[in-house]
């Protein structure tokens, strides 16, 4: 089992240390307590506390959720400073977090399971506000539809960051390909799909270069 100090406790929840002792006065956190006195708090416990919704003070309640395209991002650790800027953004404006999701796939992919809990979390009235990083992290196309769903249940969206990372572009790159390959392949088949998709990354090969150029130029002037 393991075990978490209280500082370390509030920050997984995203509250004040503060509110753990609060909690404790109110029967609904019990700590483990060291032979010294101290307070120490079950990892399992809390996320079982976060996952219940059981843990508020009267502030208002969000969900966060991350999401990055590949396992190779993730891996990198990318997803999880993700999830903690968003945390940390939450602690700093006083909310309480009910649940955090996060999926490893592409902004279009519909079927992405963390969405589907933020939208059935939403439908329930379990919280007021979703918070993101950027928009694309909730859908690479049809976010507005999206954001008037969540508008419709009460929940207002939170992008807390404006711009978008550098490896943005890479990956609107790789989405635009997947929708290039869907229609490409119904449209001509496996092989003329083929080259469709072939035209298409040298297309963006093009533009990339001649971006490239265009910058490389504006600096030497």
């Amino acid at each position: 089992m393991e075990l978490l100090t209280i500082s370390k406790a509030a920050k997984k929840l995203g509250v004040h240390p503060n509110s753990l002792r609060n909690w404790e006065k109110r029967g609904l956190i019990k700590p483990v307590r060291l032979p010294g006195g101290q307070r120490r708090y079950s990892l399992d416990e809390l996320n079982r506390l976060l996952q219940s919704g059981q843990l508020t003070d009267g502030r208002e309640t969000v969900v966060l959720y991350a999401r990055v395209s590949t396992k190779k991002q993730a891996d990198a650790g990318n997803l999880d400073r993700q999830m903690e800027r968003l945390r940390q953004y939450a602690r700093e404006n006083g909310f309480t977090i009910r649940a955090e999701f996060t999926d490893i796939a592409s902004g279009q992919n519909q079927k992405r399971r963390g969405l589907a809990n933020v939208l059935k979390l939403a439908e329930q009235g379990e919280y007021k506000k979703l918070i993101i990083e950027y928009s694309d992290r909730l859908a690479r196309f049809g976010y507005e539809y999206i954001e008037r769903h969540l508008r419709y249940c009460g929940v207002e969206i939170i992008a807390i960051a404006e711009k978008e990372p550098e490896d943005a572009h890479t990956e609107l790159v790789r989405d635009l390909l997947a929708i290039v390959t869907t229609f490409s392949t119904r449209l001509y088949g496996a092989r003329g799909g083929k080259k469709v998709r072939q035209g298409f990354r040298e297309l963006i090969a093009g533009v990339e270069r001649d971006e490239k150029t265009g910058k490389e130029q504006k600096e030497t002037h």
